[in-house]
């Protein structure tokens, strides 16, 4: 295994989008069935919890490293860009920002970020765009953190300053029309629930444990927190 190539190494930072900035913690071997497959192990900080990601998955997945010191701050000068006029139709605006998480580039991440905060100084987000909006702002704030060497604080305070001035800017245009609709329950509680659903066909989470596997189809016998 010391002799395999692999695109990221342990200790690496990472971004899981969706899932926030992890760390590898272990490359190994895991039998299903006949087939050896081997897994990433990944600690979200953000949510404390450990997963387990096919080695051959993480493109699909949309999991990558750090941005560097460089493009993570033209992500916060792109953060203060102006803005163009949004669809007032919340559920549109949801999915499509939704798709771009799932993208999860930083500068993917940076346009949920404005388009949200931006909409909230025109009219209160509905519940499930707050979610959404508060999820992409943490994901910039930790890997802008990382990438830069810098408390977490200090980077919520860099955001803040780009997005305030803007914001201001646009409370005081008059909003000719609105159509949001502040009925959200046909959506999920949970964001990361929905990226879950769309790669984990195995139901192979353990929901009694922090430790999810995320990937191949298969019974396994020994699972780890039993």
């Amino acid at each position: 295994m010391s002799d395999e190539k692999f695109e990221f190494s342990v200790d690496q930072r990472i971004v899981y989008p969706s899932q926030g900035v992890g760390q590898i913690k272990e490359i190994f071997d895991k039998k299903l069935g006949e087939k050896i497959v081997k897994y990433y192990k990944i600690y979200l900080e953000v949510s404390d919890m450990i997963v387990m990601i096919p080695v051959e998955n993480v493109h699909m997945l949309g999991i990558r490293p750090i941005v560097s010191a460089d493009d993570a701050l033209k992500a916060l000068e792109t953060l203060g860009e102006p803005i163009e006029s949004v669809t007032s139709d919340w559920k549109l605006r949801y999915q499509m920002n939704l798709d771009l998480l799932k993208k999860g580039s930083i500068f993917d991440i940076v346009s949920i970020v404005r388009c949200l905060y931006h909409r909230s100084k025109v009219k209160e987000l509905p519940i499930q765009e707050r979610k959404l909006y508060d999820s992409a702002r943490k994901l910039l704030e930790d890997e802008i953190a990382f990438a830069l060497d810098k408390p977490v604080k200090e980077v919520e305070e860099m955001l803040h300053a780009k997005l305030e001035p803007l914001g201001a800017l646009i409370v005081k245009k008059a909003v000719v029309q609105d159509d949001d609709d502040d009925d959200d329950d046909e959506f999920s509680d949970d964001i990361s629930s929905s990226d879950r659903d769309d790669n984990d066909e195995d139901g192979d989470d353990d929901e009694e444990s922090d430790e999810v596997d995320s990937g191949d189809d298969g019974d396994d016998g020994d699972d780890e927190d039993e």
